[in-house]
């Protein structure tokens, strides 16, 4: 460099800074903090470099920051396993926007800040691994071998391999948990080494960075008549101290990004394997119930009418094996009423179809809904046993379902003896309340607030239990 001058920034550029972090005012921030600096001698390069720290800072985070906001990068960064051809498209979100950087610090005088091709190369070794950091670092090299910085090509790809070796070494978390506070992790690294010395690969990867970043001053300041290397050469060695501490601050930095994006998809991925836990434990609660219902029911057969055993039994064998099928969480209402079906087969065997009436009130829009599986027969269940079978005559189940807008209504009624006054939240977690009450909490693990179940039941005059949930699926997920 010739000679600097550095005019006095005016206020107006100091408030720009306040947009740094912000993608679109970051590039006319620069252009407003580089016209105000001109040529002028080694201790205005020093205040340059201040300034191209500074700007860097809010380059490193806004791309990370757009990068975590795209959802095809967002699946491929934090995908555990990745082919290929994922690799190359995840590599192709870093390479094709900070080539670009590199590219527009030859086209904008000054803006050197752009060019974050050394960081990024630490990135890809760190999270990807050596190959694939090497590829990136040819590529980012491209724009600088084309303007003679020849030296630029070797450089990034034994750059890509050293930071691919070390995070081979460092464990995943700790890179992930790698903090560009490093007055924080000096004190922590001291503290806990005097208790217990130990190495820490945290402190490690930090001065490793450091260091890689000081060869990279070494080499240009080497051959910097011509400059084959792009790195910032400030005259005042603490000034250059600041350089190579602002290399892992800006690593770290992207990874505090991501993390906390990571750390915000594995809530809610833990919040679903939760729920589908709490799901499948409701649906095994379900099974043996009802298993123990109809054996009892065919128990009671197997002397006085063996035939009729004979053909619950088979009926038996119907639903234990849709029970024991692999199943998804939502099957059609057509599918689930022809399940049902069968265990009311047992059940008018077992009562007589003279004590015994079924009706059904279904409207055909709604067959082709989506419900949650095994919905009707708990419910059906406590109706006959609950609510006819203490009554002498019998009685009548009756399945309703109909469609409102983007509503559907299932209901079960039956005409027996009643629930008396207890609301559904008083049944006990055994015998008779089992089904309703793991219909209910069913029906708010999938739908939460959207679904609606209410019981009203009037002694001596029946039960009415009503399910009101969306017919659009996605919308409940």
């Amino acid at each position: 460099m010739d000679s600097l001058r550095f005019t006095a920034i005016p206020q107006s550029a100091w408030a720009a800074l306040c947009s740094l972090f912000t993608a679109h005012g970051l590039l006319a921030t620069v252009h407003r903090l580089c016209d105000t600096v001109k040529w002028d001698g080694d201790l205005v390069t020093d205040r340059l470099i201040w300034i191209t720290l500074l700007v860097k800072l809010g380059v490193v985070a806004s791309v990370a920051s757009i990068l975590a906001r795209v959802v095809t990068f967002r699946r491929l960064f934090f995908a555990e396993r990745r082919s290929r051809r994922q690799t190359l498209a995840l590599l192709a979100f870093f390479l094709v926007p900070l080539t670009l950087g590199v590219w527009v610090r030859f086209w904008v005088p000054n803006f050197l800040a752009a060019d974050i091709s050394f960081e990024t190369v630490v990135l890809l070794g760190l999270l990807l691994g050596p190959r694939w950091a090497m590829l990136g670092g040819v590529v980012l090299s491209g724009p600088a071998v084309y303007h003679h910085e020849y030296l630029a090509l070797p450089f990034n790809v034994a750059l890509g391999l050293a930071a691919g070796i070390l995070g081979r070494f460092v464990e995943a978390e700790e890179i992930w948990s790698f903090t560009p506070f490093i007055d924080l992790s000096l004190y922590r690294w001291v503290r806990r080494n005097l208790r217990q010395p130990r190495i820490d690969r945290q402190i490690l990867l930090l001065v490793l960075i450091a260091i890689m970043e000081m060869l990279r001053d070494w080499v240009a300041h080497a051959y910097a008549h011509p400059p084959r290397l792009f790195a910032l050469l400030a005259s005042q060695i603490w000034v250059q101290v600041f350089v190579w501490l602002s290399a892992p601050i800006d690593v770290g930095i992207a990874l505090k990004v991501w993390n906390a994006l990571r750390v915000e998809l594995k809530l809610e991925e833990q919040k679903r394997l939760l729920l589908e836990a709490r799901l499948d434990a409701l649906q095994r609660q379900i099974n043996p119930h009802f298993l123990f219902n109809t054996l009892n029911s065919i128990a009671s057969l197997v002397r006085m009418k063996p035939e009729m055993a004979r053909e619950m039994t088979v009926k038996l064998a119907n639903i234990l094996r849709a029970l024991l099928k692999d199943h998804d969480t939502y099957v059609p209402l057509r599918d689930e009423l022809s399940f049902t079906d069968d265990y009311l087969d047992i059940e008018v065997v077992r009562f007589g179809a003279e004590k015994l009436c079924v009706k059904k009130e279904i409207d055909p829009r709604t067959l082709d809904v989506l419900v949650p599986s095994i919905l009707l027969q708990p419910l059906i269940e406590n109706s006959i046993k609950h609510g006819l079978e203490p009554r002498l005559n019998g009685g009548t189940v009756t399945l309703r379902s109909r469609l409102e807008g983007d509503r559907v209504f299932i209901e079960v009624a039956d005409d027996g003896v009643g629930m008396g006054n207890r609301p559904v939240s008083a049944l006990p977690r055994t015998g008779a309340g089992i089904g309703m009450k793991n219909v209910q909490e069913r029906l708010e693990v999938l739908y939460g607030n959207q679904a609606h179940f209410e019981v009203v039941s009037n002694p001596g005059r029946g039960t009415l239990v009503s399910i009101e949930i969306p017919v659009n699926l996605q919308e409940a997920q």
